[in-house]
């Protein structure tokens, strides 16, 4: 009987090989693990503040599968798509747990997002060899941030349509083209039906293919240069006699163990808010958008959701409209030139001096400020607020080629130190 069990053993161990040996001759299935997961060498010395990427995937996972079941039951009308989201929450079978499952990705997606970017910031992952790596990052973010805005028309309550209303109509203040093009991008003279079908294909076909491909290249980037660490010391630089970094470690098993250990408590997090505070408050979910939209009934105040009231609290800061819209788009647009503004001899933050660090603390506060002055009325001291707040965010980018230039930095190790 032994003998006869491990004939069967072997007969099944064959044809596992022969069935992998069959789809390696079709495709490269072992040499893409092998590349960029079991022989991808990762520094050693990585801490939690490197998880952030991965649990980025991890809700881009979980965007896509409730999104898509979320569209079995919607209807992207004017006439319906309200009554459609009530009848996904109370009809359809598990349709409130989708429904909420998105409606907290969307939010925590962007607190990961922007953890990970600070994260980027503090060890100076945005610096040479990783420009490129940097620069594809920023698009995935503004590929989020669109897929966001699309996506918060589709509820069509009260905040979701007068909020659209607000940011559609930015694009009027451009001289010349300003009407022409929100005619344009609405499909129609006011927010209407079309505009809802727009938007919606946009939200659930194009935006999506473009976040995906370029979170594909974002990853090749990323294993083509080597990940960053908290030293800012590049392990391709020391090599053993086998080839293999000294400093690096494959990434499977030792980074998928932590990664494993962080989507274990993210997904403890996510569930206690999908059950027991999908709202937070009102700031995951709008207690106007629990209204339908109305078109002739303004809401007292207009706000958009939270990842994007830092941004909204700039562009109310100006009194121009033009200059407003100017100046929100130059919030985000001047993180693409981050690899070039910061002159310092030295990437991560630890090695830094008083000038970075301060300077660095400086913008998360300005950021965090203007992110609760978007949720408030543009009137008295919240407007003096916002633009003090909005001087110092720019003064972190403007100032950088000085401040990093002049700062005193400490001497970086030549291998990575054993403390993450």
């Amino acid at each position: 009987m032994s003998n006869s069990t491990h004939e069967a053993g072997a007969a099944v161990t064959g044809r596992q090989s022969g069935f992998y040996a069959w789809i390696n001759k079709r495709f490269p299935l072992d040499r893409m693990l092998k590349e960029h997961v079991t022989e991808y060498y990762a520094p050693k010395n990585l801490n939690w503040w490197y998880v952030f990427g991965f649990l980025s995937m991890l809700v881009l996972v979980i965007q896509l599968v409730t999104g898509i079941f979320l569209t079995m039951s919607y209807k992207p009308a004017a006439a319906d798509a309200f009554a459609s989201v009530e009848y996904i929450m109370r009809d359809v079978e598990w349709g409130w747990l989708l429904r909420y499952m998105h409606s907290t990705g969307a939010s925590l997606f962007f607190v990961v997002v922007y953890i990970h970017m600070f994260r980027a910031l503090m060890y100076g992952s945005y610096r040479s060899p990783r420009e490129l790596l940097w620069v594809f990052g920023m698009f995935i973010y503004l590929a989020l941030s669109a897929e966001a805005f699309f996506g918060y028309l589709l509820p069509w309550g009260q905040m979701s349509y007068w909020g659209a209303q607000v940011i559609v109509s930015l694009a009027g203040a451009i001289p010349m083209v300003g009407e022409s093009l929100v005619e344009w991008v609405r499909g129609d003279f006011f927010i209407s039906d079309i505009t809802l079908n727009r938007f919606f294909a946009l939200h659930v076909i194009a935006v999506p293919l473009v976040l995906i491909g370029l979170v594909v290249v974002h990853i090749l980037a990323l294993h083509q240069v080597g990940s960053n660490n908290p030293d800012g010391v590049e392990i391709k630089e020391k090599k053993g006699p086998d080839g293999k970094p000294l400093d690096g470690v494959p990434f499977h098993p030792y980074d998928t163990a932590k990664d494993l250990v962080a989507m274990i408590v993210f997904l403890i997090v996510f569930s206690a808010i999908v059950f027991f505070a999908p709202e937070m408050g009102g700031y995951f979910l709008e207690h106007a958008n629990f209204e339908p939209a109305d078109p002739l009934k303004t809401p007292e105040h207009i706000a958009p959701v939270w990842y994007f009231t830092p941004f909204y609290a700039v562009l109310r800061a100006v009194p121009d409209k033009l200059g407003g819209v100017i100046l929100m788009g130059g919030a985000m647009l001047i993180l693409f030139f981050l690899p070039w503004l910061d002159r310092s001899p030295v990437k991560s933050l630890r090695y830094r001096g008083w000038m970075s660090k301060t300077a660095l603390a400086a913008f998360v506060v300005s950021f965090v400020a203007l992110g609760f002055l978007g949720t408030q009325p543009a009137t008295g001291m919240y407007t003096i607020l916002a633009r003090v707040f909005t001087v110092i965010y720019f003064g972190y980018f403007l100032l950088m080629p000085l401040y990093t230039k002049y700062d005193a930095v400490k001497p970086v190790p030549e291998r990575v130190s054993h403390h993450g």
